[in-house]
């Protein structure tokens, strides 16, 4: 079940909370850094391939700049002092009984 949080910061997969990107960003930007990201990600594959260590370090700062730009790493993009739960299990968060609602939902 993969499912965003009622606040909309993350998105639920395998159990585990995924920051989501910053709903502020406009729609041009975003797509312009979505398409960096997916370039990022085509070369950390490239680099892989290539077994050139300073390929992949470069790929991956890429990759990291692009997902820090979106909002889904680094300082999160809300402003009301709530602490980052990116990459917890939901079931350690405060998104835990009502990620266990939404499982007996779809029972």
């Amino acid at each position: 079940m993969n499912i965003n949080t009622p606040d909309g910061r993350y998105f639920v997969v395998k159990g585990r909370l995924w920051r989501c990107s910053n709903p502020s960003i406009e729609a041009s930007e975003r797509q312009r850094l979505v398409n960096a990201l997916m370039d990022a990600r085509r070369a950390v594959k490239a680099a892989n391939a290539s077994d050139d260590p300073s390929e992949m370090k470069a790929a991956r700062a890429a990759v990291q700049a692009a997902k820090v730009a979106l909002g889904e790493r680094g300082p999160v993009w809300w402003e009301d002092g709530a602490p980052d739960f990116n990459r917890y299990k939901v079931a350690n968060t405060p998104y835990a009984d009502w990620y266990r609602a939404q499982d007996s939902r779809d029972a």
